[in-house]
């Protein structure tokens, strides 16, 4: 029996299917799988025997998927052609527009809270109800009737005096991996590929990183008592979401195979944010609301 093409073996005797990524598909790959690596030159997957006839037969389904990916890929570049330059016009709104988000957030936090207060008085009343002792600076009983709590500012207040700081020492570095995440959303959002390795790129990084700091700054201000306005939001080149999270999540699986475990575990944590907050359109979700379930999950027990 002849072994499939990218049958390999590692140096303990199991099985694995291997495809290399063209150079040209190797960023796209990498957006299509959600991999933390810039490229992704090799797509790998363990074949779970140390067997050669059952290896033949368990790369065929593993090398279909390969391609796929490889095919999802293309239909991305398609999608979104590779460009190597942003005009100093896009870097200056992108950045804008960031800067801007981030003070709208903020925004929204100081009117709505940051959704951990409630989470906060249930405990403690259960633990009050349960005859349990605990020791809090901060005020229990009652709900602040509108904006953020002494709790919650403090907190707030804890997490910037730590972000700021780091925030700066890059950008006096010029460590764009800083804001790495940000600056692939940014381009999300505005639905454009662009050379990771592109001067470009390092150009843009630079222009968010100095934007970050200056929200940060400005949310120091503000935190003083400092009346700080927040920019009209630009408008991306993306589209409003209109659809529920429900919908979007279906869509998401329709789009292309996708491991089992991811489905399951993507699917889990959508039932959960719907519990807690119910089947909201994309266009409803705050921030707010992700701060508020991710609290509550740290208050899920690892048994039930």
């Amino acid at each position: 029996m002849r072994a499939m093409p990218g049958l390999i073996k590692d140096r303990h005797g199991t099985y694995y299917a291997q495809r290399k990524v063209p150079k040209r598909l190797q960023e796209a790959v990498e957006r299509v799988l959600n991999s933390e690596k810039p490229r992704k030159v090799f797509l790998k997957k363990s074949l779970g025997t140390k067997v050669f006839k059952e290896a033949n037969v368990a790369a065929v389904l593993v090398l279909a998927d390969f391609n796929r990916t490889l095919a999802s890929a293309e239909a991305l570049l398609k999608e979104r052609p590779a460009i190597s330059s942003l005009s100093d016009a896009q870097i200056r709104r992108m950045s804008e527009y960031y800067y801007a988000s981030i003070l709208a957030a903020d925004d929204e936090e100081r009117q709505e809270g940051t959704g951990s207060e409630p989470i906060f008085q249930s405990v403690a009343q259960q633990l009050a109800t349960a005859g349990v002792e605990f020791n809090t600076p901060f005020k229990v009983g009652e709900l602040p009737e509108a904006g953020l709590s002494d709790r919650e500012v403090f907190k707030r207040e804890h997490a910037l005096s730590e972000s700021l700081p780091d925030a700066m020492s890059a950008l006096a570095k010029g460590n764009i991996t800083h804001v790495r995440e940000d600056v692939e959303e940014l381009l999300e959002e505005f639905q454009l590929n662009l050379d990771r390795k592109s001067q470009s790129y390092r150009r843009l990084g630079m222009a968010v990183l100095g934007a970050r700091v200056k929200a940060l700054k400005d949310i120091e201000k503000r935190n003083a008592g400092e009346p700080i306005s927040t920019p009209q939001l630009g408008q991306a080149a993306a589209a409003t979401a209109s659809g529920t999270l429900k919908e979007a999540f279906e869509g998401w699986k329709k789009e292309r195979d996708r491991p089992s475990g991811t489905v399951h575990e993507y699917g889990r944590a959508v039932e959960m944010f719907i519990q807690l907050h119910g089947n909201l359109s994309l266009a409803e979700m705050r921030r707010s609301h992700a701060s508020k379930f991710r609290e509550a999950l740290q208050l899920v027990p690892k048994i039930r």
